[in-house]
């Protein structure tokens, strides 16, 4: 980490004093014009997915690409024809009958961080079985999460005798959004929980493992019984599609609060570095290169703690899931005392007209 923050603050420096480009007639406004424009889409370019890994070359303007493989399935024939436009070759979408599989850049993060994390636990795990403590800053840091997350967000959220049966799948969650939330703070590397389409598939999973939580803790009549809130039946109409809806702004939240958090960050150190070539005078790296780092600090910051929030609102809607089975019960238990109690006033009342 400490060779990354190195190289991260020569790159700084390097792309601070780099001689501003100027337009082709010399023209002030224009030069600014055309240099706040490129900067804009440097930034967009560089947090956006691509087909291709580019190894930028330090204090230069070259940079090395690496096209990714490209795997076209038409599902008819040539649909995956490629169409020419203002940007350039285009692949056509899936509703005109083409599966584009091919691998892009936050695939390979996604992969890369699979990867660093099974080779992080299988190399700081403790394998010693016959001795409870580990040893080693690793092993016990990995260890200190570990607990963590089984004690104060499976259990705490869900409760002692759910809690452990979903606690592999948080841990699972809380891992992985970190390592990926960090390997977007290394050079040449990006962070695939800026693209909204990943935070939507870890979303979808913790909106699948709700229901099924909910279905198991109450079964089917008991879940579909909760859509209705417990209101009067001639209120069905408006609370079950207010019901059914809210099913769908716990994933919305949790897909746009990682994606927006982790994207920001990344736009803000840009832009902060863009302002020397927005400004065209290197003077400005002063202030713009301290104000990068200590964003960049920040983020370092933000990485643990999006994974610990998506982690915590994981296991809290769970909970909520796994809740539904309780009320039901609890809701049986009243109408059944209820019920007691008033058999016991009719014999009473029976008795003393008697």
């Amino acid at each position: 980490m400490r060779k990354a923050m190195i190289l991260l603050v020569g790159l700084m420096a390097g792309a601070a004093f780099a001689a501003p480009v100027q337009d082709e007639h010399g023209s002030a406004g224009a030069g600014e014009h055309k240099e706040s424009e490129s900067v804009a889409d440097y930034i967009l370019h560089h947090v956006s997915d691509s087909r291709e890994l580019e190894i930028e070359v330090p204090l230069s303007h070259n940079h090395i690409p690496i096209h990714l493989p490209e795997i076209l399935l038409p599902l008819k024939a040539g649909a995956c024809q490629k169409q020419m436009t203002d940007h350039g070759e285009a692949v056509p979408s899936l509703g005109a009958g083409c599966l584009d599989l091919s691998l892009t850049k936050h695939t390979v993060m996604m992969w890369l961080a699979a990867v660093l994390l099974i080779g992080s636990i299988l190399a700081w795990s403790n394998r010693d079985k016959t001795k409870l403590v580990p040893r080693g800053t690793a092993a016990n840091l990995f260890e200190m999460l570990v607990l963590f997350v089984r004690d104060e967000l499976a259990i705490k959220n869900i409760g002692k005798e759910e809690g452990p049966r979903y606690t592999s799948y948080l841990l699972t969650a809380f891992f992985f959004i970190l390592f990926m939330n960090l390997l977007g703070l290394f050079p040449w590397m990006a962070t695939a929980t800026g693209n909204i389409a990943v935070t939507l598939g870890l979303a979808l999973c913790t909106f699948v493992l709700t229901q099924v939580a909910g279905i198991r803790a109450a079964g089917f009549g008991g879940y579909l019984a909760h859509l209705t809130g417990g209101v009067a039946p001639w209120l069905w109409p408006i609370m079950i599609p207010v019901e059914f809806l809210g099913l769908f702004t716990k994933p919305f939240a949790l897909t746009i609060r990682l994606f927006a958090n982790m994207l920001a960050g990344h736009i803000v150190i840009f832009f902060l570095l863009g302002l020397i070539f927005m400004l065209g005078h290197p003077a400005v790296a002063l202030v713009s290169v301290p104000f990068a780092m200590g964003i960049y600090l920040l983020e370092l910051f933000v990485a643990f703690v999006q994974a610990y929030v998506f982690t915590m609102l994981s296991a809290l809607f769970i909970g909520m899931g796994v809740a539904m089975g309780h009320h039901g019960h609890e809701h049986a238990e009243g109408h059944g005392h209820e019920e007691t109690g008033h058999s016991h006033d009719h014999g009473k009342a029976h008795m003393l007209g008697s």
